[in-house]
């Protein structure tokens, strides 16, 4: 996009650029000005500490009251902090508002990472009482970085972001992507990312409209979606939030859309709402947004809502908390599609071209090791290794125990000592999985030290627990492949 199609025009980007620099206006240098303890004040909109330290107002205390602490300050002493960026053109742009007798920010101005900026909307929790634009533009969420840690950062030549919103993952898929295109219903929406993109010497291609729309045709190595994926009647009054569809179905349409997305071994990554209903089950009924498209599919719930928290959440989220009457519509449309809760997660396809795709999906609630992505990049690594093996070629492989693999056992006191009752393997790094297993399987994870092929440490076992041979081999076949794909056991490279 032109520079016609941002907040500031090219040559007021650069301008802004030289000022934020100049003050040292980054994530380090905001740090290293407040110090820790008010860092993490502001963290938590906690602003006093930050107000004390910036009271002799030079350019970087002037910039951190005005866009960190949403403070009101002198016409000059802002004109000053934004030098060589024209006054006129900073309130022409939005980037600073009249208040008062000062001026305050117009929008939300953010140090990201070690020398980023992020360009959104002001928060709602900013500007109580002032209602939310429709094609309101949100910064870094909690959402946002959870799709963040969750993609995978190897490097490829294509990279497309739908609903790209301020650009902030498209920041991100720049550092590994050759090229990257990114997509927004909102031509509001793609000013800021066009806007974000400049100010961070990025070049990113940016069309406009819904969903995959813009690119149909098109394939690319890696695809990512933080979509509005917001469960509800399909009432639509703002679009980061609002998709125009109803209940959780553009997850589907995502996953429908995909294999004409996806390049060869490319992959996509999307967060998504889905309904828990009475008498189904979640899970399943996720696993059928995959069926017939022929992609790998790992699908990992993060959070479960019920209906009245999920509301409330969302009617806050954009200052409507207070709408009584929405409140009740909403949880009305709940109760008669009979949807007890809600769930969140991330979903992650890939085009493996296995001739049987794997589609898993399941609870993933506990801390993982991050970042995510990398655990997710493993995890298809693993059906890569699963893919292409019957049981025989597994059976012929070597293993080993994960690193710094755990044992806990439960065990009850009786007449003959300690008897125990329930056996868990637990990874404390990595996805941090407990698996409970019966003796067997915990003899041969405990055998699995890299040397000998699992069909010979088979034998071993079964001539120990007086058990056939080739009978163990067959059981062991699915209990070897679940317990790779959980990276309980790891294959020895040849």
């Amino acid at each position: 996009m032109d520079g016609h199609d941002m907040l500031l025009s090219p040559a007021g980007v650069d301008a802004l650029r030289t000022a934020l620099r100049r003050a040292g206006f980054t994530s380090n240098g905001i740090a290293e000005r407040l110090g820790a303890q008010a860092t993490g004040a502001v963290a938590r909109n906690d602003y006093r500490a930050a107000l004390r330290a910036t009271e002799d107002r030079d350019l970087l205390g002037i910039l951190i009251r005005v866009f960190i602490c949403d403070q009101t300050e002198s016409e000059a002493d802002v004109a000053a902090a934004l030098a060589p960026l024209t006054l006129d053109e900073a309130v022409a742009g939005g980037l600073v508002e009249r208040h008062g007798d000062g001026l305050r920010a117009g929008v939300d101005l953010e140090p990201y990472g070690d020398d980023w900026w992020v360009l959104a909307d002001v928060p709602a929790s900013a500007r109580p009482g002032r209602p939310l634009h429709a094609e309101h533009v949100l910064g870094i969420g909690g959402a946002t970085q959870t799709l963040i840690g969750a993609t995978v950062r190897r490097p490829v030549d294509t990279a497309l972001d739908l609903g790209t919103g301020s650009g902030v993952q498209a920041l991100h898929l720049a550092t590994h992507a050759r090229s990257v295109t990114a997509t927004d219903l909102s031509e509001r929406a793609l000013r800021f990312a066009a806007t974000t993109a400049a100010l961070n010497g990025q070049d990113w291609e940016l069309l406009r409209g819904d969903l995959v729309a813009p690119v149909a045709g098109r394939r690319f190595d890696l695809v990512v979606s933080n979509p509005p994926f917001v469960v509800g009647p399909g009432t639509t009054t703002h679009v980061y939030r609002d998709s125009g569809r109803v209940g959780d179905a553009i997850g589907a349409e995502l996953a429908a859309a995909a294999p004409g997305l996806l390049t060869e071994g490319g992959t996509m990554q999307y967060l998504a709402n889905w309904v828990h209903v009475a008498g189904e089950e979640w899970d399943e009924r996720v696993a059928g947004w995959f069926a017939g498209t022929g992609l790998d599919a790992w699908v990992i719930q993060r959070e479960v809502a019920d209906p009245m928290a999920y509301v409330d959440l969302w009617l806050t989220d954009v200052g409507e908390s207070a709408d009584a009457q929405r409140m009740a519509a909403w949880l009305d449309w709940f109760d008669a599609h009979k949807v007890e809760a809600v769930g969140f997660g991330i979903v992650s396809l890939r085009r493996g071209g296995h001739t049987e795709p794997v589609v898993r999906v399941e609870d993933l609630r506990q801390r993982v090791q991050p970042p995510l992505g990398d655990q997710v990049a493993a995890w298809f690594d693993r059906q890569d290794f699963l893919g292409v093996r019957d049981t025989e070629a597994l059976l012929a492989e070597r293993y080993r125990a994960a690193d710094g693999l755990q044992l806990r056992q439960e065990a009850t006191m009786g007449d003959e000592g300690w008897g125990v009752d329930r056996q868990v393997l637990a990874m404390p790094h990595a996805l941090r999985w407990t698996e409970e297993v019966d003796p067997l399987v915990l003899a041969l994870v405990g055998g699995a030290d890299g040397r000998l092929p699992l069909r010979d440490q088979l034998a071993l076992l079964a001539a120990a627990h007086d058990v056939e041979p080739d009978e163990l081999a067959e059981a062991a076949g699915p209990i070897v492949a679940h317990l790779v794909e959980r990276g309980i056991i790891e294959p020895v490279p040849a």
